[in-house]
C-alpha cells in the first residue's frame, strides 16, 4: 500500500504544478489580450446605445431638410441732417404745412367706399407664386420645431461593423473595424475604430453639435496606440496639435465626421450620388486643414455579408500640399440609408487596410 501512496502523492504534486503553470500561462495571455484593446481618450465618450435592430438592403429614401430663411441684412442707419444757419426770413413752408393740415383731403365717392369696403373673393395662387410666397405662422412654427429637434433627417444610432483585411509590408492583415454614430439632443459622437490583430489599434472620434443640416465637430481626437492627438474647433479658429491656431473654414468636419457628414448629404439630395460628380468638404485633421475633394468615380455591386449591395465609389484627389500619405476611398450604398459599406485606407506603399460591411445595428 506505501508504493501506491507515494505514487498519487507525487502525481497530485504533478498536477499542481502543471496547474500553476497553466494558470501563470492564462494570466500572462489576459495581460496581453489587455493591451490590445481600444485604450481610453482625453475625450469622454457617451454611452454606447441599445440597439434594437439589424438594417436591411431596401429601396432609397431621400429625406429632405428644412431651409433655413434667409437672414434679412439690417437696415443702414440714416444720415444726420446736416445744419446750416441761414439768414432770418419769414417762416413761408411752416404756414403752408400749417395750411395744408387744416385744408380735409378730398373723400372719394361712396361707391368706392362701399367696394372697398367688400372683401374681395379669395383667388388661389398659382403653383409658382404658391412656392415662392412666406409660410405661415404654423408652417413655420412647424418648420422651427422641426429644425430645432435636429434629428428628423438624420439617422437613428447607428453601428457599422466590418470585416477587416488589407497587407502590411507584404503580409497579410485581418481585424475587424466599426463606425458609430450617436447622438443626444442637440449633440453628436462620431467614432472610428480599427483593430489590427495582434498588431494595433486605432481609433478616431469626433464631438460636437448637429443641425437640421449639417455637422458643427468641436472635438476630434486620434488614438493609435493608446498615443492621443487632436484638434479644437471654434467659432472662428481651429487650434491644431501643435498649438498653431488657424481660420476656420466654413463647414469644416474632421476625419471622423466625415463619413456622416457625405452620407447625410447624399441621403438629403444636398450632394447627388452620380458617376461623373464630385463633393468637396473642408477637413481638420492634427496637423492641418485641406480642402479635400472626392470624385463619384463608378458604382458597382458589393458581395457583403448583408447580400448583394450597389454601392458608389468615392475617391480622393491628391492634395496639392499634403501632410502625410494616408488616403481613404469611400463606398456609399443608397439602399443602407446612404451609408459607407466600405472603406479602404491606403498609406504609401507600405499598407493597405479593406473594410467591407458585415452588419449594421440601429437603435
Amino acid at each position: 500500500m506505501a508504493g501506491p501512496d507515494r505514487l498519487t502523492t507525487g502525481t497530485r504534486r504533478g498536477l499542481l504544478a502543471l496547474l500553476a503553470v497553466v494558470l501563470a500561462g492564462h494570466f500572462a495571455a489576459l495581460q496581453w489580450a489587455s493591451g490590445l484593446r481600444m485604450p481610453a481618450g482625453t475625450l469622454r465618450t457617451m454611452a454606447p446605445p441599445m440597439y434594437t435592430r439589424l438594417l436591411a438592403p431596401q429601396a432609397p429614401v431621400q429625406v429632405t431638410v428644412p431651409v433655413a430663411a434667409p437672414r434679412k441684412p439690417k437696415p443702414k442707419p440714416k444720415a444726420a441732417a446736416r445744419i446750416t444757419a441761414t439768414p432770418s426770413t419769414p417762416d413761408t413752408t411752416t404756414s403752408t404745412v400749417a395750411q395744408e393740415q387744416a385744408t380735409p383731403p378730398p373723400q372719394p365717392p361712396a361707391s368706392e367706399v362701399v367696394a372697398a369696403a367688400q372683401p374681395e373673393a379669395p383667388v388661389a395662387p398659382s403653383p409658382e407664386v404658391a412656392a415662392s410666397a412666406p409660410a405661415s405662422p404654423a408652417s413655420s412654427a412647424a418648420s422651427a420645431a422641426g429644425a430645432a429637434n435636429a434629428g428628423d433627417s438624420w439617422p437613428a444610432d447607428t453601428r457599422l461593423r466590418y470585416q477587416l483585411s488589407g497587407t502590411f509590408r507584404g503580409g497579410p492583415l485581418y481585424g475587424s473595424g466599426r463606425v458609430l454614430w450617436q447622438r443626444q439632443g442637440t449633440r453628436y459622437q462620431a467614432r472610428v475604430e480599427v483593430e489590427v490583430t495582434p498588431f494595433a489599434s486605432f481609433s478616431m472620434t469626433s464631438q460636437g453639435e448637429v443641425d437640421a443640416v449639417t455637422l458643427q465637430p468641436s472635438d476630434y481626437e486620434e488614438l493609435r496606440n493608446g498615443k492621443p492627438r487632436g484638434l479644437k474647433i471654434g467659432e472662428r479658429e481651429v487650434m491644431l496639435a501643435n498649438s498653431v491656431v488657424v481660420p476656420r473654414p466654413e463647414g469644416v468636419q474632421d476625419t471622423a465626421s466625415q463619413f456622416v457628414e457625405l452620407s447625410h448629404r447624399f441621403a438629403t439630395g444636398r450632394e447627388r450620388l452620380e458617376v461623373g460628380r464630385s463633393v468637396s468638404l473642408w477637413m481638420a485633421r492634427p496637423g492641418a486643414i485641406d480642402l479635400w475633394t472626392y470624385d463619384i468615380v463608378e458604382r458597382e455591386m458589393l458581395d457583403t455579408k448583408l447580400g448583394r449591395v450597389e454601392a458608389f465609389h468615392l475617391r480622393p484627389r491628391p492634395l496639392a500640399n499634403p501632410h502625410g500619405n494616408i488616403y481613404m476611398d469611400m463606398w456609399f450604398a443608397p439602399s443602407l440609408q446612404y451609408l459607407p459599406v466600405r472603406v479602404r485606407v491606403g498609406m504609401g506603399d507600405e499598407a493597405t487596410v479593406d473594410l467591407l460591411v458585415e452588419g449594421i445595428d440601429q437603435r
